[in-house]
């Protein structure tokens, strides 16, 4: 493999997992990185490890560089099993470095992998190791998106290494943002936000707020999936804190299922009714976009219309569960509104009312049901609903 180096002496060593393609749930249609990062000095460190699987890529790339016995030190910024599952192993190829963790970061340690890592040394924010002519600075990220998470801050060379936080699920032959395709790397930021971050936005916000406070100088962000920022840190930090914030355009998301076509009329035209408006559209009918992608697009929209056709006197299985996703994930500042079809007897625009009111969502009311196929005059109900939504998130 041919090294590749971050600064002086500061290497990625992690693995590409080209045919990932969906990661718990969500879809990954370029695949992933498990990016680890080996740091050499007088003591030599280990930023994070891989998933399992590709252990043997890690353990290639590393030798390539240094004997994994004249390791010092395995720092471990987050527990989950994609980062953390080849941890055991490395371990005992690098029988005398310590492992570095945060104290939750130990248990999850011990909760996963058992009693051997109850001696784990524990760092909390403003701690710092110095391994040479090197100092590495820790910053806690509790909740972004574990509660163990942490970053590992490198000082002289002003490498943030944040684990989670900043990546992308997408496999490339490249390993830094200047030499990929920009429109891409942040669609794939994006998904990548909105379907693990979204629900975190306040804590994002003060956690960029807490590392500007701290006066910490970005040259590059190593994140633990997909490429590295160097060309331009800023970038992903300024996309992030709008992100967080709940920025969005005037822009309307329809995500929706059909059964005999009925609500896809309706869907369509609801659209046109917005579109007349010059409100941007898009649509996500489900089974055709799975919900990962519909969030990605609700991330920065003002409003969100939903229809499902009524079975069993209730929503259509793939809107159940996209509004299950959608409600977990809580997006802030949007208005929702709710439509379908039903043939003897309603209860799937009532069924999604009532769950999106549970959290808290802003609602359009009323939903619109139409009974079996529309006619003109229903489609016209609906061209006025694009109409009202559009001119509601117009103002």
């Amino acid at each position: 493999m041919t090294k590749v180096s971050l600064a002086k002496d500061i290497y990625w060593v992690g693995a590409v997992d080209w045919n990932l393609r969906d990661f718990h749930g969500y879809s990954t249609s370029r695949g992933t990185t498990y990016n680890a990062y080996l740091i050499l000095d007088e003591k030599n460190v280990l930023v994070d490890t891989v998933k399992h699987t590709f252990f043997d890529d890690l353990v290639a790339h590393v030798s390539e560089i240094l004997d994994p016995e004249k390791l010092d030190y395995i720092i471990v910024n987050h527990v989950e099993m994609d980062h953390s599952s080849s941890l055991p192993k490395m371990a005992k190829l690098a029988k005398n470095a310590t492992i570095i963790a945060s104290e939750r970061g130990k248990d999850a340690l011990v909760e996963h992998y058992g009693e051997e890592f109850a001696n784990v040394k524990t760092v909390k924010t403003g701690d710092t190791l110095k391994i040479g002519a090197r100092t590495l600075t820790f910053v806690e990220a509790p909740m972004l998106h574990w509660p163990d998470s942490m970053f590992t801050y490198v000082v002289e060379d002003k490498i943030l290494m944040p684990n989670d936080a900043f990546g992308q699920h997408l496999a490339s032959g490249a390993r830094f943002d200047d030499e990929v395709d920009q429109h891409i790397l942040m669609e794939e930021a994006q998904k990548y936000y909105a379907n693990i971050l979204m629900l975190l936005g306040p804590l994002v916000t003060k956690k960029i707020q807490e590392v500007v406070q701290m006066g910490i100088p970005i040259d590059m962000i190593a994140p633990s999936h997909g490429v590295i920022w160097r060309g331009d840190p800023s970038k992903i930090i300024n996309a992030y804190a709008a992100w967080a914030a709940g920025k969005a355009k005037k822009k309307i998301v329809i995500v929706y299922d059909t059964m005999w076509g009925s609500t896809d009329k309706m869907a369509r035209a609801i659209a046109e009714g917005a579109v007349s408006q010059g409100v941007e559209v898009k649509m996500c009918k489900l089974r055709a976009s799975d919900n990962s992608e519909a969030m990605t697009e609700i991330l920065d929209a003002k409003a969100v219309l939903v229809g499902s056709p009524t079975l069993n006197n209730g929503m259509f299985p793939t809107v159940g569960s996209f509004l299950t996703y959608a409600t977990g994930l809580k997006p802030k500042d949007k208005l929702w509104s709710f439509f379908g079809s039903f043939g003897w007897g309603g209860g799937a625009v009532r069924a999604m009312t009532e769950m999106a009111s549970k959290v808290g969502f802003e609602i359009h009311q009323p939903g619109l049901q139409i009974k079996y196929v529309p006619d003109q005059e229903d489609l016209k109900k609906c061209f006025e609903l694009g109409k009202q939504v559009a001119a509601k998130i117009s103002t």
